[in-house]
């Protein structure tokens, strides 16, 4: 069987990502259990889009492991700061998920409910460091900000990503329900297809 690294320490992540593949025959690895990979080295995101950082990702990692590598970069963009936090979203503040979700609210502590617009953005690289063959999706999901985080679920900023047409934010549905309509869940979901052509 096929071994396929998931190059992402963040733990939320990597559930979705293996839950989202299920299925394909491959053998997944993480970081941790790939001895070439230091337990402490991460991967300078210096893209300056969720493009150019999923794929330093998925090729670095690719390179170092020797293994079919799938990595990804992912944020969310606020329509009234301009896009912000976008690529730097787990970069804003040093610190908790609810820290960098705190920071966000403050700055938006101004600007009216209704022009909350914002969007999740996810972009899946695909590295197979013997043949060098590359490939990426995206996925895409919209909703508003609210200035109350809901929900026990999910990670990041998802207990202030709100649907409207749900009456939930991110962090109240259940992991089926986020897979659906996440913004990684679209990617992945694309990514599960291109993967096919791998093995």
């Amino acid at each position: 069987m096929r071994k396929l690294l998931i190059a992402t320490r963040n733990k939320g992540k990597l559930l979705e990502i293996k839950r989202a593949l299920n299925g394909l025959p491959f053998e997944f690895l993480t970081l941790d259990c790939v001895k070439k990979i230091p337990k402490d080295f991460e991967a300078k995101e210096t893209g300056k889009s969720f493009l150019e950082n999923a794929v330093l990702k998925a090729r670095i990692f690719g390179k170092m492991s020797g293994f079919l590598t799938v990595a990804d970069d992912s944020g969310l963009e606020v329509e009234a700061l301009d896009s912000r936090p976008g690529i730097y979203s787990s970069r804003y503040v040093k610190g908790t998920d609810e820290d960098r979700y705190r920071k966000l609210l403050k700055e938006l502590e101004s600007v009216s409910l209704v022009k909350m617009a914002a969007q999740f953005r996810c972009v899946v690289a695909i590295f197979d460091p013997e043949t060098k063959k590359l490939a990426t999706c995206e996925g895409v999901c919209q909703g508003k900000i609210i200035d109350q985080p809901k929900g026990k679920y999910g990670f990041g900023y998802d207990p202030i990503f709100y649907f409207p047409e749900l009456g939930q934010t991110m962090a109240q549905l259940k992991l089926e329900e986020k897979d659906k309509i996440s913004h990684r869940g679209k990617a992945l979901k694309k990514a599960k297809k291109i993967l096919k052509k791998f093995l």
